[in-house]
């Protein structure tokens, strides 16, 4: 049986554990979700500060990428303070 699967009845012929189906829905979200911003973070600091794309980057643009993805993690991480702590 596959991580997708739903079963009524796990083997042990008992209903499954609903924590344990959460947890384990809730952890394939957030990797989809990081999966997800890095690839967004990526295009977008790579079309930001890559002018002129060759086998390899500059000092300048290798820093560009750095200093974007730096924001955006930091941007990320105060909204989802924000967001979390005014659910509580």
């Amino acid at each position: 049986m596959d991580s997708f699967s739903s079963p009524s009845m796990s083997s042990s012929g008992s209903p499954p554990n609903t924590e344990a189906l959460m947890d384990q829905i809730k952890a394939q979200l957030a990797q989809a979700y990081a999966q997800e911003f890095l690839e967004t973070v990526g295009n977008k600091c790579f079309a930001k500060c890559v002018t002129k794309p060759g086998s390899s980057l500059s000092g300048s643009e290798s820093s560009c990428v750095s200093r974007c993805v730096e924001r955006y993690i930091e941007a990320t991480g105060i909204i989802s303070r924000a967001l979390f702590s005014s659910q509580r």
